[in-house]
């Protein structure tokens, strides 16, 4: 398959070997900190016979969580091809084959390539693109239900440390960026797609958001 000019930089980073130690780590351990508070936050009665769609799922942990929590469909939808065997691993250990499904598409290229879901997931995405606010927009807009986003803190100390990221990539001549956008402009650019923020929270890195489109 032929990659996007957005998936090439993405390609250089995150490599079959990182895909593996992602599933190893979860096999291991399950979900991490951040992780279980997305999930946690996502309404019970949503969750039933929810399609859910993990936008940069890598694996899809978040997704086959929540399917074996009574979600009825899950997609991870990627743009490295490289986490792809190791997604249908995990769905396989979990007896959810048939209930997943794993595909590389660019939602920005393609937005009406990936049918909307119930629960939209979008966790440590916006930070790999120079376009994570066109991603928290297209994000909103496929989610019929609720939409979790997780995503860097834009405090001083955190630029500096992108930057810093950002400068080692461009000295190893890898073309990967890491990006830091406002909280206001994300938020701003889902709410423009119908989701209202109803709670969030933030650690010492990451910040995350619960947004509902009202009934």
């Amino acid at each position: 398959m032929r990659s996007c000019c957005r998936a090439q930089s993405c390609e250089r980073v995150f490599k079959p070997s990182l895909a593996r130690r992602s599933l190893e780590t979860y096999q291991k351990k399950g979900l991490d900190r951040l992780e279980r508070e997305l999930v946690s936050h996502i309404a019970p009665d949503a969750r039933t016979a929810a399609r859910v769609l993990e936008i940069g799922g890598g694996i899809g942990r978040i997704q086959a969580e929540l399917l074996e929590a009574g979600a009825k469909q899950g997609e991870v939808v990627e743009l490295v091809a490289a986490y792809e065997p190791f997604a249908s691993e995990l769905a396989r250990e979990k007896g959810l084959e048939g209930r997943t499904a794993f595909r590389v598409v660019d939602i920005l290229e393609r937005p009406d390539a990936v049918a909307p879901a119930d629960i939209v997931v979008l966790n440590r995405v916006v930070c790999c693109s120079p376009d994570g606010v066109a991603l928290a927009a297209a994000a909103g807009r496929l989610a019929r239900r609720t939409l979790v986003l997780s995503f860097p803190r834009d405090v001083l100390w955190i630029r500096l440390a992108v930057r810093m990221l950002n400068a080692g990539m461009w000295l190893m001549r890898n073309p990967f960026r890491a990006f830091v956008h406002r909280p206001a402009a994300l938020f701003a650019a889902a709410e423009a797609e119908g989701v209202q923020v109803e709670d969030g929270d933030r650690g010492a890195f990451w910040q995350w958001a619960t947004l509902r489109r009202a009934a």
